[in-house]
């Protein structure tokens, strides 16, 4: 048998090493470049692979009514790598999946840098990879090296590549007054009772909330620079203080809803808002405040937070904090295959391809893993039917959204095509999930059988 070319992969997170783990199973190798500790980012704190930035949560893994928990699914049935550490390292977190982010990220490390067709390099790729390289994948996420963000810039003729995302304070769990929060998920979620108390709450009267809104907008904020005055939020992660810019009630219909909670010190009063905290590590030292965003600077979390009933001893692991993210304009950018329009040998996946969050990432990063193997051994891989959750995905990046309009997009059925035969309206909005389930299952199970014969 002839000797088969790697495929060189730049960056290690989550679409990438996906990607990575999806060739060698193939039987292809591949070269994982990483920058990490050579060149540090803003937002990361070690040189792990697959390294979890901002939440440590994957979402819901309800795969019979959720586009989400169906994505979880599909790469499940594909042997995906970071659902499958994600899964081993999973935290209680009642009907989703959150994972402890030290250990998921040193599996993830461990097993990529032990298995005999994988490479490793550390080091900035400053500038486009080099032809020579071959079929290579550009997995740089959200937080791409200048070098290589302005060279896209150049061959594309792009004028920018950003957006803002934000981080989540992260929480000492004794720190926590637990005279004042309490242990329940919401509507009580979860099969075990170790689910059905996932989150910390810590209730807020109407009095202390408006106290709380003020806070937060009187707060001193991180000034962006003047290069990044046009730089948009993705809506899908705002700060908090953003989201109380946009009105006084926004964080109450939002992250602070007070439904499907009871407060077991005060059972008879209905709470006006809630703050929950999801567990952030397996041993449950460490809570993230959940939807907490913020580019508040550092001394005015403290106190802001610190209003928050139940913590106001709080001591804190991470402050929230705010970072550059970039993203292609993907329909405009990309082939069907994601594949640079400008340089077909370059395939992009993951977050910098306009896909949020990060199970979406990994799962464009499995995509492309499998493309890239395929035609390293000469042969041609169909691409998944839109009807699936990956499929979905696929198409909204190449071409399936508007190039005016494109924003980075969450896995949801408003991508899926319509279904037939299934009631509309309110009343049918559980059936039209569950048939929407239901038929990308079956579907990607036809495809994962037919492309094994491809």
């Amino acid at each position: 048998m002839s000797k088969i070319d790697p495929i060189h992969i730049v960056g290690g997170g989550m679409a990438g090493c996906e990607a990575a783990w999806q060739a060698v199973q193939l039987g292809v190798p591949v070269v994982i470049h990483e920058m990490r500790p050579t060149v540090e980012t803003f937002a990361h704190q070690t040189e792990g692979l697959a390294e979890l930035v901002c939440s440590n949560s994957f979402r819901s893994d309800d795969d019979t009514s959720n586009a989400v928990g169906l994505l979880h699914w599909e790469m499940r049935q594909a042997n995906g790598l970071i659902i499958g550490m994600g899964d081993k390292h999973s935290l209680p977190a009642g009907g989703a999946l959150a994972v402890d982010r030290d250990a998921f990220s040193d599996d993830v490390t461990a097993t990529l840098k032990a298995h005999p067709l994988v490479t490793i390099e550390r080091g900035e790729v400053a500038g486009l990879p080099p032809e020579e390289w071959g079929r290579t994948i550009v997995a740089t996420g959200p937080l791409t090296s200048p070098a290589l963000a302005e060279a896209v810039l150049k061959v594309t003729g792009e004028d920018s590549l950003a957006f803002f995302d934000a981080i989540a304070p992260i929480v000492h769990a004794d720190s926590i007054d637990m005279s004042k929060a309490w242990f329940q998920s919401r509507y009580d979620k979860g099969e075990t009772e170790e689910e059905r108390t996932a989150y910390l709450n810590c209730p807020m009267d109407e009095a202390q909330y408006e106290a709380f809104i003020d806070a937060l907008l009187e707060a001193p904020k991180t000034e962006f620079k003047e290069w990044e005055a046009d730089t948009p939020y993705f809506d899908a992660c705002l700060p908090i203080e953003v989201m109380a810019e946009r009105g006084r009630e926004t964080p109450r219909w939002g992250p602070m809803k007070p439904v499907g909670l009871t407060n077991p010190h005060q059972p008879d009063i209905k709470a006006h808002a809630i703050v929950q905290l999801r567990r952030e590590n397996a041993l449950g030292t460490l809570y993230n405040i959940v939807g907490f965003q913020t580019k508040m600077k550092y001394g005015a979390q403290t106190d802001v937070f610190r209003s928050i009933p139940g913590l106001e001893g709080a001591e804190f692991a991470r402050l929230g904090g705010i970072h550059r993210n970039t993203f292609l304009n993907s329909p405009r950018l990309l082939g069907p295959r994601m594949e640079l329009r400008a340089r077909p040998d370059l395939m992009f996946a993951g977050q910098v391809t306009g896909v949020e969050g990060y199970v979406e990432s990994a799962s464009m990063g499995l995509l492309a893993g499998r493309i890239a193997a395929y035609e390293a051994l000469g042969r041609e891989l169909p691409l998944p039917p839109q009807t699936t959750a990956i499929g979905a995905l696929l198409n909204h990046i190449t071409g399936g959204a508007e190039e005016e309009t494109f924003q980075p997009m969450n896995v949801n059925f408003g991508l899926f095509p319509p279904l037939e035969n299934v009631r509309g309206g309110r009343r049918g909005k559980k059936d039209r999930k569950i048939a929407y389930t239901e038929r990308a299952k079956a579907d990607w199970s036809a495809w994962l059988s037919d492309a094994m014969t491809a």
